[in-house]
């Protein structure tokens, strides 16, 4: 039960990413990428017409020159031959096509929302950046920026078009032949996808927590390589490189956890795809025995079926990398998430950056960072255009917190803080 409440819970999260990432897809006031998109997806569907009829025209050329006359040994096969070679450089030419109209989109999307993320974090309070580490807030906008170009490129342009060709290939079959053949084609794939998704569905657990320990060694570098100066006062290189590499020790389990079940993963997929192909393969046999089904349509059955195979062998790796990415994005969108701590009232008054020195004033200021000790207890004071006011006082008696407010990296918890009024 725990276990399908978390697979519901990371659906959940996954969809939701989705959402969130449609608009930056689709923007309301760039028209062009948007023309961009659908000229893109239109390359998207002729290329997989063409990789559908490829196998016909290969088969056609198989039974020509399984004929004796000149015609058929010389001539007919030439052509034909000539035409399979047009119709795969149509396809391939199409596919390419595809990915260069596309590509505006997806680095436009993974800038715009990097730069967002960027904005946002500059817009939290300095709360926000005490309890978060640098090191790991870095580390998360390139992966989130990484994953969405792998989801919009992955998603977008394999995912999509593996299914057009299942379907045009479907159809195919029972065109040419019976139900019986595309039927099992459907079941056999239909049942591949649905282990690929379950199996990788589970390792997603294993790519989380290599995230986590990737983010805590990462933040354990950093911050250790910024107070270099102290870490040499007390000393501590050894202790400091016991952290690190605990964080890797971590990563390093988690890395080979996701590995090894790759690994089975692609040994099921397999074993599907296998069977599947033996099944048919028999049955194409069994017709060009009994005289049903010629030796061209025999090679078209064992084409399709390859090519199909090929595609969603690739959908395995496929699919594991959108749910990486999608990982990575959730961490990135959470940030834009967090809601801003300091916000102005409606009507504020913007303080002009250059104008005459001005006045500051603390009126029965309280603070605390947490409820559990206050820091400033009603301080009052007035300081003048042009004054020098010293701040005098122990450690911890709220020197810099009122340096703090004065800028208003925090808000007041009781009194106000004013300038010029």
């Amino acid at each position: 039960m725990a276990a399908t409440a978390a697979a519901n819970q990371s659906t959940r999260g996954s969809f939701a990413t989705i959402i969130s990432l449609l608009p930056y897809l689709w923007p309301k006031h760039e028209p062009a990428l948007r023309v961009r998109l659908v000229l893109a997806t239109i390359a998207m569907v002729l290329a997989k017409v063409a990789t559908v009829y490829v196998p016909i025209l290969y088969a056609h050329a198989v039974d020509q020159l399984t004929h004796k006359t000149a015609d058929a040994v010389i001539l007919i096969p030439a052509a034909i031959i000539v035409a399979y070679a047009g119709v795969r450089i149509a396809a391939a030419a199409f596919g390419e096509l595809r990915d260069a109209i596309f590509a505006a989109v997806q680095m436009r999307a993974s800038r715009v929302v990097a730069r967002q993320t960027f904005e946002h974090l500059h817009g939290l309070s300095m709360r926000f950046h005490l309890d978060r580490q640098t090191g790991g807030l870095s580390n998360i906008i390139l992966r989130g920026t990484l994953g969405i170009q792998n989801v919009l490129r992955l998603a977008t342009f394999n995912v999509l078009p593996t299914m057009i060709e299942l379907l045009l290939t479907v159809g195919m079959l029972w065109y040419l032949f019976n139900v019986w053949y595309a039927l099992i084609t459907f079941v056999a794939v239909s049942f591949y996808m649905a282990f690929t998704f379950t199996f990788t569905a589970w390792r997603t657990k294993f790519r989380r927590q290599m995230n986590e320990t990737d983010n805590e060694a990462q933040t354990k570098a950093i911050d250790s390589l910024l107070n270099f100066e102290t870490v040499k006062y007390f000393g501590n290189e050894e202790h400091e490189s016991r952290r690190f590499d605990e964080s890797l020790a971590r990563y390093e389990t988690a890395s080979v956890k996701s590995q090894v079940s790759l690994n089975a993963l692609n040994i099921g997929q397999a074993i599907i795809i296998s069977a599947a192909l033996a099944v048919m393969m028999l049955m194409a046999a069994y017709g060009v025995a009994h005289k049903t089904m010629t030796v061209g349509q025999f090679v078209l059955v064992n084409t399709y079926l390859m090519q199909l195979y090929v595609p969603l062998n690739f959908l395995g790796f496929v699919y594991l990398q959108v749910n990486q990415g999608l990982i990575d994005m959730e961490q990135m969108f959470s940030l834009l998430r967090v809601n801003h701590e300091i916000t102005d009232k409606p009507g504020a008054m913007v303080l002009a950056p250059q104008g005459p020195p001005a006045e500051v004033r603390f009126e029965n200021v309280h603070f605390s960072y947490n409820p559990d000790r206050e820091i400033l207890k009603g301080i009052s004071f007035v300081a003048a255009p042009g004054q020098k006011i010293a701040l005098v006082g122990p450690t911890g008696s709220g020197k810099s917190t009122i340096s703090r407010l004065m800028f208003r990296f925090y808000d007041t918890t009781q009194g106000a803080v004013l300038v010029d009024d």
